[in-house]
């Protein structure tokens, strides 16, 4: 297995379970991306008691907190010792390739060879950037979310956030509360109110069944694995964070990045449309929320359905901005990330560079399976809770193959 995240860690776990023998192979440490490749403020958008692996659960004293960084990886590393997980860290692998009878992994302390491979490297190993990043002017500031750790490292001036998920909605709101004006940029996004009729939103998902759904149950599954993730952050205060508190705050919307030409950054005008479809669909699954507890769980104390003022457009949304006016000082691209195959030698990626799979089955490489990537086999697949399903169903499926 690559990766010793919580997702590999997870299928390790049920390995052993079923007493197959195996290995897990981290490039660095065990949770080795959330100890190298977050930022400094950053907490998990999940509450705490969500965070639950196989055989452990958490235990905490905060279950509706939101955990830190550094009590994430003390989450994972306890999870990794508690199941005596068979890890070998600091190992890169450069190579992975058919051989008779299963696979020969290179890495940079030896060869392996194995029956069965698990792609568990995660789906956020590279910042996907734009094409649109090569026309930046200089001396601006480029940064990617791994590049940022805070605020204060930026430049002083203002900050054109480019990506309006989790990621460009926390990062934004943290620089304009440093002093930096803040523009964001903002193409399609998922709404979400922290907490629904007095519950976590991320409860709602969960009890309610849309967390669940299975990958051969989505009509659009492949849009249903593109979208970003949802406007969300992790506060004790549990606050909602959405385009309506960002201006609120005194961030600049803008429309979509769609060009940078002549120096001059050039957004799309259909700010209007986005707010109203991302509106919508947040009403929508607020109105599944309600249906699931008239019909199925009347007994439940709940407050009273919510509705939620609508996403306000600015008046007028300026449609160009000269990054050679001193304005901006720096960019964040807040543009999504992706998986890094580019030591997987076996011809299982399409042509945008992304795996093809069935539920995490590999269908075109027998024996070799991927988890943690978005809707994997359920809507939660990304999510810590989501790994232990995932897990089950492909050991499974691992069982019956080494079985044959």
């Amino acid at each position: 297995m690559i990766g010793a995240g919580h997702a590999g860690l997870a299928i390790s776990s049920v390995l052993t379970e079923h007493s197959v023998d195996h290995l897990l192979i981290e490039r660095g440490e065990v949770a080795n991306s959330w100890r190298r490749e977050r930022w400094d403020s950053l907490h998990l958008l999940t509450p705490n008691w969500q965070s639950r692996l196989p055989g452990y659960p958490y235990r905490g004293a905060d279950p509706d907190g939101y955990m830190s960084m550094p009590q994430l990886i003390e989450h994972i590393s306890g999870f990794a010792a508690a199941s005596a997980a068979p890890v070998r860290t600091h190992t890169t692998v450069t190579s992975v390739r058919r051989i008779d009878g299963g696979y020969h992994v290179m890495t940079d302390d030896g060869d392996i060879r194995c029956r069965t491979v698990v792609l568990a490297s995660g789906a956020a190993n590279v910042p996907h950037v734009p094409g649109v990043h090569k026309a930046v002017p200089e001396p601006l500031v480029c940064v990617t979310p791994f590049e940022y750790h805070n605020a204060e490292r930026l430049p002083r001036g203002g900050v054109l956030v480019v990506g309006a998920s989790a990621t460009g909605v926390q990062l934004a709101d943290e620089i304009q509360r440093s002093g930096r004006p803040v523009t964001l940029a903002v193409g399609e996004h998922v709404r979400l109110p922290r907490t629904y009729r007095g519950r976590d939103v991320l409860w709602w998902m969960e009890r309610s069944g849309v967390w669940n759904q299975r990958y051969d149950e989505i009509e659009e599954l492949e849009r249903a694995r593109r979208l970003p993730s949802p406007q969300l952050v992790g506060t004790p205060e549990r606050a909602t964070l959405d385009l309506n508190v960002l201006r609120g705050a005194g961030v600049e919307i803008v429309g979509r990045l769609a060009a940078i030409r002549d120096g001059c950054a050039l957004f799309s005008g259909g700010l209007t449309n986005q707010f109203a479809l991302a509106d919508l669909k947040m009403q929508r699954l607020l109105d599944t929320f309600d249906d699931w507890a008239i019909n199925t769980r009347p007994e439940l104390e709940l407050a009273p359905p919510e509705r939620f003022a609508p996403t306000r457009a600015p008046a007028a949304p300026r449609l160009s901005l000269d990054l050679r006016s001193g304005e901006i000082r720096s960019i964040v691209w807040a543009t999504g990330f992706r998986p890094d195959y580019r030591w997987l030698e076996v011809p299982v990626l399409n042509y945008k560079g992304e795996l093809r799979h069935e539920g995490g089955v590999v269908v075109e490489a027998p024996g070799m399976y991927a988890i943690g990537l978005p809707v994997l086999r359920r809507r939660k697949s990304t999510f810590i809770l989501g790994a232990e399903d995932d897990a089950r169903d492909l050991v499974a499926h691992l069982v019956r193959h080494l079985a044959s």
